[in-house]
């Protein structure tokens, strides 16, 4: 072999090598993807929101009269009977009098005087008539059993003396009257608000009115208070209730009677509850986003022992999930692994390095997993996070 086809035959295998190479690089790669297996097991659609403890039964405790309250000695937490004293209320003080007031008052007394004697002296007037009136009749009742004097006189002398002995009666009720109202001048003139006057019989006592604690306490030190103004609140800790505020859309989920669990408040394990009562109210909250949402109290019970939650007040956060639905053994999948195709659901399942795409029926969905009612087996890989590069049949290989 001449030197020219040795040469030849060299650049030839090197253009085959290098055409080899080339297509061995070129060839298609399978895709890396994230594998996951459709696999039997416990699943539960719920709604988690916060919430919080409230006293079941609040008692606000309010002044029934207008008054000037004692300082309260109880403090928030205190332990309280039934029936026992709270706080006393007293009357308020006399209105202070200024020069010109006081002036006028004292007036008023000595018109009060003065009216007094006059009364008394119309009444001394009326009695004098009376016994006169009387006096005559005396007279006259023996000559009329005698025949000296007519019918006629004597019962004009009747009438006279009953005529006098009401003169006389209404006279001694003016004395009565003019009496009081010298009474009630010098009351005015007498209490001015220079010094607080003790009347005991006159204090009203605020009474607790169930056996409880303190909740809170609306005014603490002496002051005036009008009647209806809050002082104190009592409740019993003993019997709590949850309220939580769920978005309305699931509010219409929810349903009484649903069971509950509480997370994150406190202590080791999640309380358990039922739902008592979704209030056919909402309300506007904004979220932490600046986004205004239509919220819906929900309120349940605690059906856990009592010693497991002794320690809650009224006002602690807890979580609380409000299941749905739930069932201990469904085949479920990632959710992450469906997308839409033809008005369905639809997933890439890995056979013989390849994607493969295939319709499923979607149960209950839960935002994590989601219920396979048809089109995949337990067991069977499939692609979760798809992207645009994975279609049906591209070679794939586990990342």
């Amino acid at each position: 072999m001449n030197v020219a086809w040795r040469r030849r035959l060299i650049w030839s295998v090197l253009l085959l090598l290098i055409a080899a190479a080339l297509g061995y690089g070129l060839r298609p790669q399978p895709r890396m993807v994230d594998i996951a297996t459709a696999a039997y097991g416990p699943m539960r659609l719920s709604v988690e929101e916060e919430g919080k403890t409230r006293v079941k039964d609040r008692y606000e405790v309010s002044a029934s009269v207008a008054g000037t309250t004692c300082r309260v000695d109880l403090n928030v937490g205190d332990a309280v009977k039934k029936g026992q004293l709270l706080t006393t209320i007293e009357p308020l003080e006399s209105q202070a009098l200024d020069p010109r007031s006081r002036a006028e008052a004292e007036a008023r007394v000595a018109a009060a005087q003065s009216a007094l004697h006059a009364a008394e002296q119309t009444a001394q007037s009326a009695e004098s008539e009376r016994i006169l009136a009387d006096q005559e009749l005396s007279r006259l009742r023996p000559l009329f059993d005698k025949g000296h004097i007519a019918r006629r006189q004597l019962d004009q002398a009747t009438a006279a003396a009953q005529s006098s002995r009401a003169a006389s009666r209404s006279a001694r009720f003016s004395v009565e009257v003019a009496r009081h109202e010298l009474e009630a001048a010098r009351t005015a003139l007498s209490y001015t608000g220079a010094g607080r006057q003790p009347y005991p019989d006159a204090n009203v006592q605020v009474l607790s009115p169930i056996d409880g604690r303190i909740l809170a306490i609306h005014q603490e030190c002496e002051g005036v208070v009008s009647a209806g103004q809050p002082l104190l609140v009592v409740g019993d800790i003993r019997s709590l209730e949850i309220e939580t505020d769920v978005l309305s859309a699931d509010a219409v989920k929810i349903k009484p009677g649903m069971r509950v669990e509480f997370h994150r408040w406190g202590g080791d394990t999640p309380l358990q509850g039922r739902v008592r009562n979704v209030e056919p109210v909402g309300f506007t909250k904004i979220s932490a986003l600046g986004v205004e949402e239509q919220r819906v109290l929900v309120i349940s019970d605690i059906t856990s022992d009592a010693a497991e939650w002794q320690d809650l007040g009224d006002g602690y956060r807890v979580e609380a999930e409000i299941i749905l639905w739930e069932s201990a053994d469904v085949l479920q999948i990632p959710a992450s692994a469906l997308f839409r195709f033809d008005g369905g659901w639809a997933l890439f399942v890995m056979e013989n390095g390849k994607a493969v795409r295939r319709l499923v029926k979607v149960g209950k969905r839960n935002g994590l997993s989601a219920q396979i009612m048809e089109g995949i087996a337990e067991g069977e890989n499939l692609i979760t996070h798809p992207d645009n590069m994975i279609d049906d049949g591209v070679p794939v290989r586990p990342r």
